[in-house]
């Protein structure tokens, strides 16, 4: 920021109007910067970019009428990703889609701190021309950060660490028409998760709001302010101090499955960042796979679905609980 060394390349003040009394900063700034997603709003409010009459905010700051906003905006990031040729598990292609089979430990797309190495790398790869494309700037989960770096075919995403079944689109087209059943819930996702402890009905609805945890921003966490979130979940198999879930996310947050799971005290197991600190099974990761996919074909309508079982280091440790209870 000018005044606390900060580069910046511009600035801009707005005077909050009559009308937007109560609405959040991040909301107001968002409506009032078109061109920039809310989510790197929200990292400039954090970084100390934006001030509220002269001192930092909060991203869910209130406003009050008369109030003075004023926005540092940085320099443009000049952000270049290279092609790797990384293999894809891929289960399905025609000349609209692909649908792979994710490793645990690829990062989907680019991000600050991963620009290499991730899905985005081998796609552009394999499809060289995408590079010259411009068609893939998301307007993904706001709550992410790093949403203007290029996201080439990417539909939806699966955390670094968790495995299983991924839509890329071919075309903006197919983009547009798959994320669209998305954000219309058509697209049936079901996980399966190895939890810590046995929930004690046979199935549940897990219906709370998602945001960003107000104690470790780099977190996610059941919030008033959050945005909506449902989960519903089946126990499979009981397996003394862990069950084997099925799980369906009915929205789409950033971390919906773990945070929600940790939120009823059934936390996943191997999770770091939402988990329990210890657990008796040696899992290398959290226990997290996408295990089935339904959607419509974006082009003909044709109902598709497709299954992948769990991946070796995760079957060993569901080997290894049932055999603790025998």
């Amino acid at each position: 920021m000018g005044n606390q060394g900060m580069p910046f390349e511009e600035e801009r003040v707005f005077i909050v109007p009559a009308e937007a009394a109560g609405m959040r900063l991040d909301k107001f700034l968002a409506d009032h910067l078109a061109d920039i997603s809310r989510s790197r709003i929200q990292g400039w409010i954090e970084e100390g970019r934006v001030t509220l009459d002269g001192r930092p905010a909060r991203p869910s700051t209130r406003l009050d009428p008369g109030q003075c906003v004023r926005v540092f905006i940085p320099p443009p990031e000049e952000v270049r990703i290279l092609p790797e040729p990384i293999p894809l598990g891929i289960l399905y292609e025609d000349e609209h889609l692909l649908v792979i089979n994710k490793p645990a430990g690829m990062v989907v797309h680019p991000a600050p701190g991963h620009t290499s190495g991730t899905l985005v790398n081998a796609l552009l790869a394999r499809f060289p021309a995408w590079a010259e494309l411009d068609w893939w700037e998301s307007e993904e989960d706001e709550e992410e950060a790093g949403a203007d770096y290029p996201r080439p075919g990417i539909v939806h995403r699966l955390d670094k660490d968790t495995s299983g079944l991924l839509i890329v689109a071919k075309s903006a087209g197919a983009r547009s028409a798959l994320q669209a059943q998305f954000q219309a819930r058509q697209v049936e996702k079901v996980y399966l998760a190895l939890v810590h402890g046995v929930p004690p009905a046979p199935a549940g609805l897990i219906d709370a709001p998602i945001g960003r945890d107000p104690r470790q921003r780099k977190r996610m966490a059941v919030v008033a302010e959050g945005r909506p979130a449902v989960t519903a979940y089946r126990v499979l198999e009981p397996l003394g101090e862990y069950a084997l879930l099925e799980v369906m996310p009915k929205t789409g947050r950033t971390h919906q499955i773990r945070v929600h799971l940790a939120f009823i005290g059934h936390p996943v197991v191997g999770d770091e960042v939402y988990g329990r600190r210890r657990s008796r099974l040696a899992c290398p990761r959290q226990f997290l796979h996408a295990a089935r996919l339904s959607f419509r074909h974006p082009v003909t309508g044709r109902p598709m679905e497709f299954s992948a079982p769990l991946p070796p280091d995760l079957q060993a440790v569901l080997e290894e609980a049932r055999e603790r209870i025998r």
